[in-house]
């Protein structure tokens, strides 16, 4: 019987094991290199090659194939956190490479800026309500370029999660010049201009989500109706999508036209959250924590069809298993026929196959586990994959 998955099946398999490479990091301090060792189409193993430390409490991890570095963004307490940089060597072994220090509480970072977009370096720290941006290389007595501070008159609909502002991420739009500042406690989604020689951030007029929403991550799409949009929204555990315009007074300008559930026909509840939005080809994905769709400490994937010949509209399809409790995190890779998506409880890297011309994710590839398991509604298990490439 043909396979499902053609890219896996006929491609990737041409030697006897094809095998990839992802960095996993858990709360509790360790970063680690996997090895994903593929036998056929839907079935493989992976295993722990490597481990390190050096950044304490690991949110986000950012990798940068240009040095052979991974960027780890620490959420540990204020005052004595770390920005660190991991060398790779040619088996994505990864060994202390710099480190500076932080405020800490940061739950994202990213790389912008200068000549090459990776000359500086920005972080999004959740509860000091603030980004912060550094100039690379990072050493000890790195010092921030910048930090920007947020408030608010009055919490928003959920005081519980929106006592104030609570910036989840920081990354550039298409043409690099700007950054977006999903701020889950404000609802909405700050814009800032870069000046690409000295790092410095100039504030945009902000775009807002429905009220509730807590907007978390978002990524661009070109369509052919225009570039849009996308923000997953933790609090509502919904997606939005905006259509995006530059605007004569050299800004980027976020237009909500559609947001939808993740959990297709109901709105999510108060113990449920969103937690990632990815896109491949004309497939959205988001993540969904806590919802245990598919069994005791399973949770789902929702996949969503875009219209990228028009409008970008979103048409919810399903909820796949994620093989996870609290999956916070994952990640498509490249070729688009592998899914990493990370368990935070249950501390567990599980990869599946996704058909690219379906959008639908296949079997159960590989799982691991990374323990200690996290607790429930814990800051702790697994926080992060991403894969080398």
């Amino acid at each position: 019987m043909r396979s499902s998955y053609p890219l896996v099946a006929s491609g990737l398999l041409a030697s006897p094991a094809f095998a990839a490479k992802l960095i996993a990091s858990h709360f509790s301090g360790p970063v680690y290199t996997l090895d994903l060792a593929l036998t056929n189409a839907t079935s493989g193993a992976l295993k722990v090659t490597g481990q390190t430390t050096g950044c304490k409490m690991p949110a986000w991890l950012t990798v940068d194939k240009a040095s052979d570095s991974v960027f780890c963004f620490d959420e540990s307490g204020f005052g004595g956190g770390v920005l660190a940089q991991f060398a790779a060597d040619d088996q994505a072994i990864l060994t202390p490479k710099a480190s500076a220090p932080t405020q800490g509480n940061s739950v994202f970072g990213s790389l912008y800026g200068g000549d090459d977009d990776r000359s500086f370096v920005i972080t999004a720290e959740y509860s000091p309500s603030t980004i912060t941006t550094y100039k690379l290389p990072l050493s000890a007595s790195s010092k921030p370029v910048q930090k920007l501070s947020f408030t608010m008159a009055q919490p928003g609909p959920r005081p519980d999660r929106q006592d104030k502002p609570h910036p989840h991420a920081a990354f550039l739009d298409p043409t690099k010049a700007f950054l977006v500042v999903p701020d889950l406690g404000a609802d909405l989604t700050r814009i800032f201009r870069i000046n690409k020689a000295t790092g410095e951030l100039t504030a945009c007029p902000t775009a807002a989500s429905l009220a509730g929403d807590g907007p978390r991550h978002g990524e661009f799409l070109e369509t052919k109706g225009g570039l849009r949009y996308y923000t997953l929204n933790e609090v509502a555990s919904s997606v939005g999508l905006y259509n995006v315009t530059y605007t004569p007074d050299n800004c980027l300008a976020l237009d909500l036209v559609q947001t939808l559930s993740t959990f297709g026909d109901r709105k999510g509840l108060t113990t449920e959250k969103a937690a990632e939005l990815r896109i491949a080809g004309e497939y959205l994905y988001a993540s969904n924590r806590n919802d245990q769709k598919f069994g005791k400490e399973l949770d789902s994937l929702a996949i969503f069809k875009l219209d990228v010949a028009g409008s970008g509209a979103m048409t919810f399809q399903e909820l796949t298993n994620s093989h996870g409790y609290f999956p916070r995190p994952f990640e498509i890779n490249k070729a688009g026929d592998l899914v990493a998506i990370g368990g935070q409880t249950t501390a567990n890297v599980a990869v599946v196959a996704r058909d690219a011309a379906t959008g639908k994710l296949g079997p159960l590839v590989a799982n691991i586990n990374l323990p200690p398991r996290g607790t429930y509604m814990g800051e702790d298990g697994l926080s992060a994959v991403v894969w080398y490439e």
